[in-house]
């Protein structure tokens, strides 16, 4: 499980400039709501939606713009017509591809998707084909900066993380997705969480060279940046030197 996130953990450093920021904010604004529609307006008794929100805060979206997506999802004001899509695939030297999407036209989203990957060296794949390598966790990222990691891996363990991994620059905390708001709410009162998020952790990975890892990171971020995809996954663990100089990928 250890290093799923060094992915994250790049996007963090290269942090996001206002164009993409922009389309951030109408995909957050697009899971709230999904989340709506699925569960209704209030955040009380509607998991999804609260952790949509708070991914939204996590991402600096400001409060008007939340309140407004709750209210036109729950007034009906929000006509279109999204629908959750997995999509699977491989890139570069099999790389397993898995990317969720909230698309009003499959048949133009699994085209996109289809002709990226091709694009950058990958293929589509048959439904299930990559799905059974990942395991959905809840995923907390806080800040390793001034921090005493041990002493936070401790209390994240016992308000109900399963697993802890420290890197130089971050902690990624693992849960089961029923316990993510606890262990959450737990350590967040003394550390500066960075983001909360449902995520599709790999149960096996791939370490990949440098030429290679910049090949996937760059079909990953042009992955992301199809409008009607919501998050990619991967099992790559990426090449320490792209992670110390993110900027190669581009």
């Amino acid at each position: 499980m250890s290093g799923h996130s060094k992915w994250s953990s790049i996007k963090h450093q290269k942090g996001v400039t206002d164009a993409r920021r922009g389309q951030l904010f109408t995909k957050l604004g697009r899971e709230i709501t999904v989340s709506v529609r699925q569960g209704g307006p209030n955040v009380d008794s509607n998991f999804q939606l609260r952790l949509a929100i708070q991914r939204a805060k996590d991402n600096n979206m400001p409060l008007d713009n939340i309140e407004r997506a709750i209210k036109r999802a729950s007034g009906g004001l929000d006509n279109t017509d999204l629908n959750e899509m997995v999509l699977e695939g491989y890139g570069p030297g099999g790389v397993a591809i898995l990317v969720k999407a909230l698309s009003n036209n499959r048949n133009r989203t699994i085209q996109d998707v289809r002709q990226l990957l091709a694009r950058h060296g990958g293929s589509m794949g048959e439904n299930g084909c990559v799905s059974w390598l990942f395991e959905t966790k809840g995923v907390i990222l806080v800040d390793n900066e001034n921090q005493d990691a041990e002493e936070l891996s401790l209390l994240a363990i016992d308000a109900g993380a399963d697993d802890v991994n420290i890197t130089e620059e971050y902690i990624e905390i693992y849960t089961q997705p029923q316990d993510l708001e606890e262990v959450r709410r737990v350590i967040s009162v003394k550390n500066k969480v960075i983001s909360t998020e449902i995520s599709e952790i790999p149960k096996t990975t791939m370490d990949l060279g440098e030429k290679q890892s910049a090949q996937v990171m760059n079909m990953i971020e042009h992955l992301e940046e199809l409008d009607d995809v919501q998050h990619v996954f991967s099992n790559a663990i990426f090449s320490e030197i792209l992670m110390e100089e993110p900027s190669k990928s581009n």
